[in-house]
C-alpha cells in the first residue's frame, strides 16, 4: 500500500516531466481546506490533491469546493484502490493521475488531463499573492501604487487593468521568485511604509503537562 509520503517526491519528478518548468508549494491554505500541492507553471497556478490507498473520500467534497474557487486547474492523484469510483467524486474538469507500485518502482499514469476550471474566483486566485507581490505586479504594469488602499481594492484594480494572459504569466513569474526566508521581512517593511504594525512571529504553543 502506498502512502502520501511515498508518493510526493516521485510525483514532483513526474509533474516536471509533464509540464517542464514548475515550482511546487506544499500544504497551502486554501479557504477552509489545505491543498496538498500547489503547482506553479509558466502561466497557471494548479491545485493537486493526493488520495493514497490509505485515504478515504470523506473530506474530498469539501476540498473540491475550495480548490475550485482558487486554482486555474485541479488534479487528483489516486492510488489504484480509488480508480473505479474517482470520477463520481471530482468534476469533469479535474485531471486524474493514478499511481501504483510495480516491482519497487512507483509509476504514474495521466488518466485524464485537467481542463480550465470554470468555477475559479479571479479575486481569490490573485489573492494567493502576498501584498508585496501584488506591488510587483503593479510595477510590471506601470500602475498607480494605491498605497492607502486595501488588498481587495488593489486586486480589483489589477483585474480590471491587466489582460488575463499577461497577468497569468506575471503571477507565475512572481511565485517562481517567492522566497520564504525573506518574505516576512518584506511584509513588515511594507507595513512600516504604510503606517501599520509589523507582524510578530507566532509563539509556539506550550504543551500541557498531564
Amino acid at each position: 500500500m502506498l502512502y502520501d509520503r511515498d508518493i510526493r517526491e516521485p510525483l514532483f519528478q513526474f509533474l516536471e516531466n509533464q509540464y517542464g518548468k514548475i515550482r511546487i508549494l506544499e500544504e497551502k491554505r486554501t479557504g477552509r481546506a489545505r491543498a496538498d500541492i500547489v503547482m506553479v507553471t509558466e502561466d497557471s497556478i494548479q491545485g493537486i490533491e493526493i488520495k493514497s490507498d490509505a485515504d478515504s473520500y470523506a473530506r474530498l467534497a469539501g476540498q473540491v469546493k475550495w480548490y475550485d474557487q482558487y486554482y486555474d486547474a485541479n488534479t487528483v492523484v489516486i492510488g489504484t484502490s480509488h480508480v473505479r469510483h474517482i470520477e463520481e467524486h471530482v468534476p469533469e474538469w479535474w485531471g486524474i493521475i493514478t499511481v501504483e507500485e510495480t516491482e519497487g518502482t512507483i509509476d504514474f499514469y495521466l488518466a485524464r488531463k485537467p481542463k480550465s476550471n470554470p468555477k475559479m474566483d479571479d479575486r481569490l486566485n490573485l489573492g494567493i499573492l502576498w501584498r508585496p507581490e501584488l506591488v510587483l505586479i503593479q510595477e510590471m504594469n506601470d500602475m498607480p501604487k494605491y498605497r492607502e488602499k486595501s488588498k481587495a481594492f488593489v486586486i480589483e484594480k489589477i483585474l480590471n487593468m491587466v489582460p488575463t494572459k499577461t497577468l497569468k504569466r506575471q503571477m507565475s513569474e512572481v511565485l517562481f521568485e517567492r522566497d520564504y526566508t525573506t518574505i516576512r521581512d518584506e511584509i513588515n517593511e511594507y507595513r512600516k511604509e504604510h503606517g501599520k504594525r509589523p507582524r510578530r512571529k507566532k509563539r509556539a504553543k506550550r504543551k500541557s503537562r498531564l
